[in-house]
């Protein structure tokens, strides 16, 4: 397969060695002992890196059907997430037969138990489907949407101005119908091959028995423990009251019998029945206009996938609502008109094409996107090359084109003139991507959420799960494609990708995180394609986040005389280093998968063998 343009450029201009440059973005790499090019190809990395897993019945990292780690190889079924107790449960259905899509909906239903911050049944996402036999791809589209009620000006005050977010993301006005639920049944019985109840099963175990509370979950639960309400305080909390902490146990009996619902009826319970009552009545006590005929209405599409060509390959995933993928490919398209692998990498000027590429493809997605079920979108002429190649020629080695203020918006083809640049503010998000693949080349790459970490703060009482606040999506001003309206679905940042070489998968890749999606997304496909750095490498490789009016953010790892030169070009740099994004990966070859999990929280990829060798 080929990975990278001619020139292959790989060297580093920070005068560090390749190993221990590679260090600096995460220091997790430097607390479990390995640097990325360290990682075993093909077998478990250190027992510090891979998390034990106790609450998955049949799975254990030790057992010879399994590996484990942060970048692992494997032939029959790879799985890599944010979170090593679901990546179990998925290699587990891989195991007993489950297709990609069957592992990815067992995830999914687990991670309602233990990502509670990050996504869940009251939220919604974007699934990307490759069917091996059909040889096509289908986006899964449960993106929520605006109740029948919304508004356009119902995020400004009497005075007109925008009520702050901290307040407008808790109101009942915030919650969108969520469809995470309706995506998982209809992609179940379009592409899966199990029944609902074997994959539900899991999840419902978990939430019964418990399981233990990582650092990352008890960092979120006392960081939002200002906004829950009581039923999330009460499930959150230990015996006497306090947010639960590392190491302590989460039992959510709630949930359970909610999922045991699920399993017995279906969607029904859900959408239709005891469950939609009860958080309906929840949205509307927090000021909502929700009602259970907005839920019973609710269904998903099938969308085709948006496409653009980049190099030799192809860039693959979810079209609008969604705006990631997109975006994600007027960036690098940009990048490959300005030939970026002419500079390297970690170089003043890779920084500057990427911030630039960026900006300026943000300044359109804010100008012109928008849920195209109720907006005009001009996607065509956004992705058309002569389009995205003058683009490219506003980038200026030595002068960003945001240094006075925002960047303009462009004039794609079938647009007049380009109208009032829209001025919203981007807010970090809590999201969870994941990407699973099977012995028959199925593979599934996707990402959902509840917006914010604990999305609204709260929860259904007596069901367990948290609510969204995905309605914050969209733009407070009235006016521009991404206002509120009735039943429209909020402009969303979730990048679920693949990349295909020669129309087949050959990489896929995604992250939480908010804006910073597109960002992480983008580079990361850069680093893997036009640097030609291995999964793992590609995902650590130290990042940037920019948008059409932004400050720059960094991983730490960016190098300080890149910093300190694209200054003077006129990029404003924040004073301290961040950690961006989640990604997980997975490169699929002719015989052996590879799954790569960020080592920024507990991810982990877990290979299936069903030979058991190694």
């Amino acid at each position: 397969m080929t990975r990278q343009p001619p020139s292959q450029v790989t060297d580093r201009t920070d005068g560090s060695t390749a190993d221990a440059s590679r260090i600096n973005r995460r220091t997790l790499l430097t607390t479990i002992g390995v640097t990325a090019g360290a990682l075993g190809i093909g077998s478990s990395t250190t027992a510090a890196d891979v998390q034990p897993v106790t609450d998955v019945p049949g799975f254990s990292c030790g057992k010879r059907h399994f590996t484990c780690g942060r970048e692992v190889a494997a032939a029959d079924g790879m799985v890599s997430s944010v979170d090593p107790i679901a990546s179990g449960v998925a290699a587990t259905i891989l195991r007993k037969g489950g297709n990609a899509v069957d592992a990815a909906v067992a995830l999914q239903y687990t991670l309602n138990v233990t990502q509670p911050h990050g996504s869940g049944i009251g939220g919604g996402g974007f699934m990307v489907i490759y069917d091996a036999a059909a040889d096509e791809i289908t986006c899964v589209n449960s993106r929520e949407r605006a109740p029948r009620g919304a508004e356009p000006d119902m995020f400004l005050d009497e005075d007109g101005d925008e009520i702050p977010f901290d307040q407008r993301h808790q109101s009942g006005d915030a919650v969108g119908v969520p469809g995470t639920l309706k995506g998982l049944e209809t992609a179940r019985k379009l592409y899966g091959s199990r029944p609902r109840q074997q994959l539900i099963g899991p999840a419902i175990k978990l939430a019964r028995k418990g399981f233990t509370v990582d650092d990352f979950l008890a960092e979120q639960i006392a960081e939002n423990w200002w906004k829950f309400n009581d039923a999330a305080k009460e499930t959150f909390s230990t015996a006497s009251g306090e947010p639960l902490g590392a190491g302590d146990r989460l039992v959510n009996a709630d949930l359970a019998d909610t999922l045991a619902l699920i399993k017995r009826g279906g969607t029904d319970p859900f959408y239709e029945g005891e469950i939609a009552a009860d958080l309906v009545e929840t949205v509307r006590e927090l000021g909502g206009t929700m009602t259970t005929d907005d839920m019973a209405d609710y269904d998903i599409t099938l969308d085709d996938p948006v496409r653009k060509d980049w190099y030799d390959v192809e860039i693959v995933g979810q079209p609008l609502p969604s705006s990631g993928p997109s975006v994600v490919a007027m960036a690098l398209k940009m990048l490959e008109f300005c030939g970026i692998e002419n500079h390297e990498l970690r170089s003043p000027e890779m920084y500057h094409l990427v911030a630039e590429a960026i900006t300026l493809a943000w300044a359109d997605r804010m100008e012109y996107m928008g849920d195209p079920e109720f907006a005009d979108v001009p996607i065509d002429g956004l992705l058309d090359d002569d389009y995205l190649a003058k683009r490219a020629g506003e980038i200026r080695m030595g002068d960003s084109v945001a240094a006075n203020g925002c960047a303009d918006p462009g004039v794609p083809p079938g647009v007049d003139s380009s109208g009032e640049l829209s001025d919203s503010g981007g807010e970090s998000g809590a999201t969870t991507h994941f990407s699973v693949v099977d012995k028959h080349g199925n593979a599934v790459s996707y990402t959902s959420t509840i917006e914010q970490f604990m999305g609204s703060g709260k929860m259904v009482p007596g069901r367990g799960f948290m609510l969204n606040n995905e309605l914050t999506d969209f733009d407070a001003e009235p006016g521009g494609p991404n206002e509120v309206q009735p039943w429209k679905r909020p402009l969303s940042s979730m990048s679920p990708t693949m990349v295909l070489n020669d129309g087949v998968p050959e990489f896929t890749a995604g992250s939480p995180g908010g804006w910073t999606i597109v960002s992480v997304t983008a580079q990361t496909l850069l680093y893997r394609y036009v640097y030609g750095l291995d999964p793992l490498e590609s995902v650590v490789e130290p990042a940037i986040y920019t948008y059409h009016c932004s400050d720059v953010e960094w991983d730490s790892g960016v190098p300080e005389r890149a910093r300190e030169t694209t200054a003077e070009w006129g990029h404003d740099w924040d004073d301290e280093a961040s950690t961006l994004g989640n990604v997980q990966v997975i490169d699929i070859g002719e015989d052996e998968l590879i799954g790569a999990a960020d080592p920024n929280r507990d991810g982990q990829a877990v290979g299936f063998d069903r030979g058991g060798c190694r």
